[in-house]
């Protein structure tokens, strides 16, 4: 990475702590969450470029690792991710030659998607990069403070999780990113 970019890199991260310690620790809590995520993938998205990985493809890349021969459903549901997205990530893997899809002799309806070799090896290079940056986000605390911090964010999942589930009309579910695009699309043009 030449000087200028590491600078860049720098001072977008720097903005973030900046305004935690300009605002303090008042703000909303999911500002803080948004804040750590984007400070932790830019943190790793900086380490997988040296091996021309981006991180969407990180992300499928590690649900293969633990569980090859997913189908492309199945895979979109573990990351949490719309088809499309999947379809869309999966193609540029599988130029790069890290995937194949294959559909099963039994079923032709579903697409499997298997890690390659090339795949499979970068999981030795690349997990190690995930749990250094782990580690320096977690420098100067305590295993105290890393157990409540997760015992916190557990918590919220699973009262957003059921607040998701309690919503009982379809207003307050989770649209499709079709349907959220027609939705946005609409409202822009009626203002």
């Amino acid at each position: 990475m030449s000087g200028s970019n590491k600078k860049i890199v720098k001072n977008e991260t720097r903005a973030i702590l900046d305004h935690w310690q300009a605002e303090g620790l008042d703000d909303r809590l999911a500002h803080l969450i948004k804040d750590a995520t984007r400070a932790l993938v830019r943190a790793l998205q900086i380490r997988l470029i040296e091996y021309d990985v981006s991180f969407g493809h990180w992300t499928f890349l590690r649900i293969l690792w633990e569980k090859d021969g997913m189908t492309q459903r199945a895979l979109s549901e573990a990351a949490g991710v719309m088809e499309p997205t999947t379809y869309a990530a999966l193609t540029g893997m599988e130029k790069l030659g890290y995937i194949e899809r294959r559909q099963s002799p039994e079923n032709k309806k579903n697409m499997y998607v298997f890690l390659t070799e090339q795949g499979r090896a970068l999981e030795s290079k690349l997990v190690p990069l995930a749990v250094e940056v782990n580690e320096i986000s977690m420098r100067d605390t305590t295993e105290d403070e890393i157990r409540t911090t997760r015992k916190v964010l557990l918590a919220m999942i699973k009262n957003l999780a059921a607040d998701e589930s309690d919503a009982g009309d379809a207003e307050r579910k989770m649209p499709s990113t079709q349907k959220l695009g027609n939705i946005v699309s609409r409202s822009a043009a009626t203002k």
